[in-house]
């Protein structure tokens, strides 16, 4: 919609409106007559012929006045009249505010009344009924105007626009492979050569970054593939000599490179998991386990001794024995990675909204926790938080955990808690 049109329609509209408004306003400014002299005059000539008006009974008579009339004697007796519907005695009149006369002879003797009749009354319900129409024709008038008006933004505006938005809803799905149409006649004419430039430039985006993905795929799988190599035969290494070991400290040194390479395994594990070509490649086995082997998951996780005790309720729970231990070791790693404090180990059950019955196992640690718009975004792929600067990892321990959760019929999550980070395992019970 150009401004010039729609100035053009203002401007016409309030022309109009003022039009109207000054025909209204002269019509109800003009001045009702009420022709005194012509009253006078005609009082004079009927004192003059009383006689013979007198000798008339309710006669009907045609009125060469402006104004329409009646006579009555003194009793109030209706001697004359020009027209149906006038008031014909004093009270009446009265109530009407009509014009009173006293009729007098050329000897002065009052001998009957004039009643003229005031057309105000009349005269009122013409000018509301011409203000009535003026304005249900302004009304109908400004009704087409819109009409027309809305269909033209509907031809120019509404329909293209409802275009675009298919057309975005088409982009945002991935259909790249439809054109927009094309037409510079509308609103949005001179846009649309440029969101299918748009079109055209994402499709071939789309195209890239599939390319790129692959490639990174194939450069991770392999490159996890020839760094656990090494890393196995250092934990074949590491475990020779610590069977060799002579002193305490040499073994706690051997335990903690140990410990170290299977740090470096996980890693690169996470590393493959996530490179498959669809996730669901990652199996889980659901079987039943125990409160003791779970509370032996966490024994094997807290390698650096970080949980004080440890005391899960008594409870059986539906969960993949393998896939629990690599969920469990994973957020004990990012507790010494990023917080590196005391570790708390609590539990409890619970009944979710649907009524389906969970051990929770919540694991916290006094780091500080993380910035509360970024506790979603930690259990998405490749991402990790904004504190974790300076610390090795790829943000893929937390999304792969979630998604072995959610296959065991858990859940994972995470909140700011007692001045740390606290993860919750919701373990479906059985």
């Amino acid at each position: 919609m150009k401004i010039r049109s729609f100035l053009i329609y203002a401007i016409s509209f309030l022309l109009l409106i003022f039009l109207a408004s000054l025909y209204l306003w002269n019509l109800g400014s003009k001045e009702i007559p009420s022709y005194p002299t012509q009253i006078n005059r005609l009082t004079i000539a009927m004192g003059k012929n009383w006689k013979e008006i007198a000798s008339q009974k309710k006669a009907r008579i045609e009125s060469d006045q402006p104004f329409d009339y009646a006579v009555i004697d003194n009793e109030g007796n209706l001697l004359q009249y020009t027209a149906e519907g006038i008031s014909t005695s004093v009270s009446s009149a009265t109530t009407r505010y009509d014009v009173i006369r006293d009729v007098v002879t050329e000897n002065g003797d009052i001998v009957g009344k004039i009643i003229v009749h005031n057309t105000y009354h009349e005269q009122q319900v013409r000018r509301n009924r011409i203000m009535a129409a003026v304005v249900v024709g302004i009304l109908l008038l400004m009704l087409g105007v819109t009409a027309l008006y809305f269909f033209y933004l509907k031809k120019r505006v509404v329909d293209p626009f409802d275009e675009m938005k298919d057309f975005a809803s088409k982009v945002a799905s991935g259909n790249l492979d439809v054109p927009i149409k094309m037409d510079k006649g509308n609103a949005f004419g001179a846009f649309t050569g440029a969101f299918d430039i748009m079109r055209e430039e994402l499709h071939a985006s789309k195209l890239r970054e599939a390319e790129a993905v692959k490639a990174r795929k194939e450069l991770v799988a392999q490159l996890s593939h020839d760094i656990k190599t090494p890393v196995t035969s250092i934990k074949a290494m590491t475990d020779v000599m610590e069977l060799s070991a002579k002193t305490e400290d040499e073994k706690k040194t051997i335990r903690s490179i140990n410990a170290k390479a299977d740090q470096i395994d996980s890693l690169v594990s996470n590393l493959f998991h996530a490179t498959l070509e669809e996730l669901e490649h990652l199996e889980v086995n659901v079987e039943e386990v125990t409160s003791k082997e779970i509370e032996g998951s966490i024994a094997d996780a807290d390698y650096l001794k970080k949980v004080n005790e440890v005391k899960v309720v008594d409870a059986v729970v539906r969960a993949d024995r393998l896939r629990l231990n690599q969920i469990i070791g994973n957020v004990f790693a990012n507790s010494y990675k990023y917080a590196n404090t005391e570790i708390t180990v609590g539990s409890h059950t619970e009944k979710s909204v649907d009524g389906k019955d969970f051990l929770v196992l919540e694991i916290g640690d006094k780091g500080g926790g993380v910035p509360e718009e970024e506790i979603e975004t930690i259990f998405g792929k490749f991402k990790r938080g904004s504190n974790t600067d300076g610390k090795d990892g790829a943000g893929l321990g937390l999304y792969i955990s979630r998604y072995l959760m959610e296959k065991m019929g858990g859940e994972i999550t995470a909140v700011n808690k007692n001045g740390g980070l606290t993860v919750v395992l919701r373990l479906l019970l059985l």
